[in-house]
């Protein structure tokens, strides 16, 4: 993983998790480190799945930015959607 592929999932990651932390309507239980940290995460794992697939990551690549948002979209999502939740409570 070049230094490129490193920032990249970086900045994607920090974008990620703060717009999801203020999209998902009424669900504030979730702190921003959190968030945040999950979508770090979760890019980065965008990279390595990337990289899995063949697909260059070593300069900035559309289809490798595009893995990483979708991977960290969808974990911010999630772990926004569950947070606080109290597996006791039978609502």
């Amino acid at each position: 993983m070049s230094i490129a592929g490193l920032v990249t999932a970086l900045l994607v990651g920090v974008a990620a998790g703060l717009l999801g932390k203020l999209i998902i309507p009424g669900r504030r239980e979730a702190p921003a480190w959190l968030t945040v940290s999950v979508g770090v995460v979760a890019a980065l794992a965008g990279t390595i799945v990337a990289r899995l697939a063949g697909i260059d990551t070593s300069t900035l690549n559309l289809l490798a930015l595009i893995i990483q948002v979708g991977l960290a979209g969808s974990s911010v999502v999630l772990v926004v959607a569950t947070a606080g939740l109290d597996p006791s409570d039978p609502r």
